[in-house]
């Protein structure tokens, strides 16, 4: 079977026709330059040296070198071979909240902005973990299942806004409870919950969660997003636009505050450790460092095909008419110009 790696390279076979062009337009100049000179027997003897036949091979062996050369650039992959793969690592859930108080723009450009962020730059530092991600509100869901495709796992994160979930609230025990049940039940290690939040709960009792979580081995590190001091929380029409700021039922701007205390308790509670988001994110790396130590298990043992490179080969070819072309000269050999000469 054959495959191309990088078959965008194949447009530039529309330079082959332009090449053509060219080398008509060369030999047509060279021919109008030899008339000018004048002198007819002078002429003669430029072009009785100068082989019509070799001029055409040279052409010819440099389009021929352009066309494999470009074969050789799109990568073409033939055959197979087998390749026995391991990953270890661990398991990880990253919790996001999703409520409406993660629209607040005490961290530019909001809080949900910045928490996306932060998972993406923590899913890229992964090597061989598996990573999920839940959304929570006032309920959670698996948004990914846990996935060594870090890809797939960033095109989901990609998708994530306030309004995945329409129940409002921030239900931190309902987004602990739904990890503990995507983790694999019969393990008590290896499994992390990244849990990103402004720590604002208003249902449940997430301290006990996060013991239960506890005794099943899950460690939660939470990261809290947001200003102690509060910020308002804008609200948006269907178009995107700013109309306001959320109000009370007495008509008073509701001001939401980071909840330090509930996270650090959390993240105690489990054996983590609580961080409070940062712009140089010097906390994720503090967070993978911690899981990068602890102990690994194998995550993945497969042999998989993979198409082999043969780009090789065809530039050799490539270099070999570029070599033909340049050894070729254009002169006739000496018995051709005298045999030439006798028949005149």
């Amino acid at each position: 079977m054959l495959r191309f790696g990088y078959p965008e390279f194949f447009h530039l076979y529309w330079l082959v026709p332009v090449l053509i062009i060219f080398f008509v337009w060369s030999f047509r100049r060279r021919k109008k330059l030899l008339k000018k000179v004048g002198d007819e027997k002078l002429v003669e003897q430029l072009v009785r040296s100068v082989s019509r036949r070799k001029q055409l091979w040279k052409t010819v062996l440099i389009l021929i070198s352009f066309i494999v050369l470009v074969f050789a650039l799109a990568d073409p992959q033939i055959g197979t071979k087998l390749e026995q793969v391991k990953r270890s690592g661990v398991d990880i859930f990253v919790a996001l909240d999703v409520s409406k108080s993660m629209l607040a723009e005490d961290v530019p450009p909001n809080r949900l902005e910045k928490a996306k962020h932060e998972v993406s730059t923590f899913i890229d530092r992964l090597e061989g973990d598996r990573v999920g991600l839940i959304c929570f509100s006032g309920i959670a869901f698996v948004q990914c299942p846990l996935t060594l495709d870090y890809s797939a796992a960033r095109l989901f994160l990609n998708d994530i806004d306030t309004d995945v979930i329409p129940q409002p609230g921030t239900a931190i025990s309902r987004a602990i409870d739904v990890a503990m049940k995507s983790f694999v039940a019969q393990e008590f290690k290896h499994k992390v919950l990244v849990l990103i939040t402004d720590g604002e709960d208003h249902e449940g009792n997430p301290l006990e969660k996060a013991k239960e979580a506890a005794r099943e081995g899950i460690i939660i590190y939470t990261i809290g997003i947001g200003s102690p001091q509060g910020a308002p929380i804008p609200e948006y029409d269907a178009y995107g636009n700013r109309v306001g700021y959320k109000k009370d039922r007495d008509g008073q701007i509701v001001t939401t505050k980071l909840d330090v205390l509930t996270l650090e308790k959390i993240a105690f509670e489990t054996g983590g450790k609580y961080y409070i988001s940062s712009t140089g994110e010097s906390e994720l790396d503090k967070i993978y460092h911690e899981i990068s130590a602890m102990e690994e298990k194998e995550l993945s043992s497969r042999q998989f095909t993979q198409f082999e490179d043969r780009f090789q080969i065809f530039l050799i070819i490539a270099l070999i008419f570029l070599i033909i072309e340049t050894l070729l000269g254009e002169r006739r050999k000496i018995k051709q110009l005298e045999q030439k000469s006798l028949t005149v």
